[in-house]
């Protein structure tokens, strides 16, 4: 993706945000225009326990030239009533494999900058390449602006204690006393020259104050390199900056030749990228893997592999894991990883609950969902039907499915979950102090929507579960098994139909009880084995109602706009957007179930009249996704798809640039036909 002079104006480039990872936890991420515009931007942001504990280290690097005499900038810094102008000379920027900056100093020196980060490791090269077009040497100075800290916190009048030891060109950098994760900066080319006590004052993030945080921060300089460039000359060379000591031999050119290689390997593996497509319908797809590689992250402690939820700010979550596993994993055809996430997911599994996540901290499970845990049956079947791989779901993951049936019926009351199935045979969770579901935003105590009792997702998937054991059972021969699920799914199906259907509304209660109409219900109609008599014509009602209510440009809303609690715009401190999280804005990956419900009922209809109706409104909404997912994807987080969308125009994205869930659900709706 290559945006050009137009497309960079100040305006427009704040806002375009690009990220590249490196596997465990890891990344570097700025805007297009080179500018860091939240806290979580930096050059090299390290996981100090991977995936976890991420320290912002590598701030940026401030590139200046003396030419015939004057100084030039390429840099650019936003101070609150200021701009350093070097984005002006700014002439593109790309983003395939790597980012890519082209600068051009009045057609005097032009510059090519490229970032890239070694796989695996916490260590960030940026390489350059400078073509002076004059006749007299010029100095190119790169100063390393650099922090250390915990990415959500900010070295706001930060007083900081700074050892260098300095060997040649090689820098050991210790920040406050940090002597067991000392930073290491390199470069071959040019000569490095101490900074004492030289601060970067008041470092202004516009994003962060926009999200209703303080925005301006220290930041501290260790030195400089200073390269001379010959006449005429074109010099390459690479900034190196690690936590790993050894760090002299790299070669930035080759790290790049390398990611390349890597990345393309997962394109190529995929068979995603039709030869057949248009060029831009090729480009797209390759953007689409290579985002999806993004969330895909090594924990070494339980040496398996993982999924970050999004980026800049989240870790490993259960529910999201489990959510984007399908697009993410297996329509990339990345099995062997789809079997470590799945045995990730399972490892720390208590009294019949995944973990909905790991503290950042001390790596502990937290299990705050009754969700997590039933999704899984639904990736089992997803997982089967991509690889018929039955010995893996036999040997490790059958036991476990059994268990969670048995302690959903027993009763959990894990910190106050209070999860157990009735006498009706569906599952209640929660306490109204409590949010267990997907919709879990919390302020303080107060949970936003707690959706305590009777969820109709959970009860839908509590089915879906059951069904999903009765099949493996009759796979394996387990008849006892197979018997005693059979008979609860039965009973289960017969009174979700007799009870989740809301006559008034035609549509499925969000929660017994509640008269909310929100996308929940949509697993209902949308997994292996719907819940729902989808004969019957209220399936078909819930899914007009659905359309009618929810449905907007990039997803579905998460609340009907006719109830009293709907905000349309995520704005403002965290308070107001937490009290608006799931409250009517909308989510992209709710447009995978919605496509996985419309389907179902197409399957069903007998009648070819009411089928053809349907088939026509189906191409009509993939369409539309497609053009505003593919216009998505050059906004915000460029090359994948944000967290959360507006409900209404201009549909601004919010929340993080970059989600796993929507770019699963993406991938797969570019996928249809």
């Amino acid at each position: 993706m290559k945006f050009n002079k137009k497309d960079i104006e100040l305006k427009n480039g704040l806002t375009k945000e690009w990220i590249i990872t490196n596997g465990i936890g890891g990344f570097a991420a700025q805007s297009i225009l080179g500018i860091n515009t939240r806290k979580y931007h930096g050059l090299l942001v390290a996981p100090l326990v991977p995936p976890a504990r991420r320290y912002v280290v590598l701030s940026k690097i401030d590139e200046s030239f003396i030419i015939e005499g004057q100084e030039k900038i390429i840099y650019s810094n936003l101070g609150k009533n200021y701009i350093s102008e070097g984005y002006k000379n700014l002439e593109s920027f790309e983003k395939t494999y790597n980012p890519i900056f082209k600068y051009n100093i009045e057609n005097k020196v032009k510059i090519e900058k490229q970032v890239v980060m070694v796989y695996g490791k916490n260590t960030t090269c940026i390489v350059y390449k400078v073509e002076n077009k004059t006749k007299e040497n010029i100095l190119m100075k790169l100063a390393t602006i650099m922090n250390f800290r915990d990415f959500h916190c900010m070295s706001t009048n930060h007083e900081y204690n700074i050892e260098q030891k300095i060997q040649e060109n090689k820098i050991r950098v210790i920040v406050d006393g940090n002597k067991t994760t000392p930073v290491y900066i390199f470069s071959k080319e040019g000569k490095y020259i101490e900074h004492h006590n030289d601060i970067f004052k008041n470092m202004f993030y516009i994003e962060e104050e926009k999200r209703g945080f303080f925005p301006e921060e220290d930041l501290f300089i260790p030195g400089r390199y200073e390269i001379e460039i010959k006449p005429e000359e074109t010099k390459e060379f690479t900034i190196v900056c690690s936590l790993e000591e050894n760090i002299e031999e790299i070669d930035g050119k080759k790290i790049i030749k390398q990611e390349e290689k890597r990345l393309q390997k997962i394109i190529d593996k995929s068979e995603l990228v039709d030869e057949k497509k248009t060029k831009a319908e090729q480009e797209k797809m390759r953007d689409l893997v290579i985002a999806s590689d993004n969330f895909v992250a090594y924990r070494p402690q339980f040496s398996l592999h993982t999924i970050i939820a999004g980026f800049p700010w989240f870790l490993d979550w259960g529910r999201d894991t489990l959510i984007a596993f399908e697009g993410l994993l297996l329509k990339t055809k990345r099995y062997d990883i789809a079997k470590e996430v799945l045995l990730m997911m399972t490892r720390d599994i208590k009294f019949g609950l995944i973990p909905n996540g790991y503290s950042g901290y001390d790596s502990r499970p937290l299990y705050n969902s009754v969700d997590s845990s039933l999704l899984l049956f639904e990736q089992i079947n997803k997982y089967l039907e991509y690889t018929n791989d039955i010995k893996f779901v036999k040997k490790e993951m059958y036991n476990i499915l059994l268990n969670i049936i048995e302690m959903f019926q027993k009763g959990i009351d894990i910190d106050d979950s209070n999860i157990y199935m009735d006498k009706d045979n569906l599952i209640s969770a929660g306490t109204e102090n409590t949010q267990l579901t997907w919709m879990d935003a919390k302020v303080s105590n107060f949970a936003v929507t707690p959706r305590n009792g009777k969820a109709v997702e959970i009860n839908a998937l509590w089915y879906n579960a059951l069904k999903t054991v009765e099949n493996l059972a009759k796979e394996f021969k387990d008849e006892k098994t197979k018997k005693e699920v059979s008979d609860l799914a039965k009973k289960v199906k017969a009174n979700f139909n007799k009870k989740f259907y809301n006559e008034k509304s035609k549509c499925l209660y969000d929660v017994l009880g509640s008269e909310e109409i929100r996308p929940n219900q949509l697993f209902a109609l949308s997994t292996t084995y719907p819940v729902m008599i989808l004969t019957n014509e209220k399936a078909k009602e819930t899914l007009k109602t659905i359309t009618k209510e929810l449905y907007t440009k990039y997803g579905l809303a998460t609340l009907s706009s006719k109830d009293k609690k709907y905000v349309a715009i995520y704005e403002g401190d965290s308070f107001k957007r937490d009290m608006s999280y799931h409250q009517g804005i909308t989510w992209p990956w709710l447009s995978g179930i919605y496509i996985a419900a419309f389907k179902t009922i197409i399957k069903n209809e007998k009648n070819k009249t009411e089928k053809k109706k349907l088939e026509e409104e189906y191409e009509k909404i993939i369409k539309n996704y497609k053009t505003n997912f593919t216009k998505a994807m050059k906004e915000s987080g460029i090359g994948s798809i944000s967290e959360v969308y507006d409900s209404k125009p201009p549909y601004n994205p919010g929340g993080c640039f970059t989600q796993g869930w929507s770019v699963s659900e993406t991938i797969k709706i570019m996928l249809e036909e």
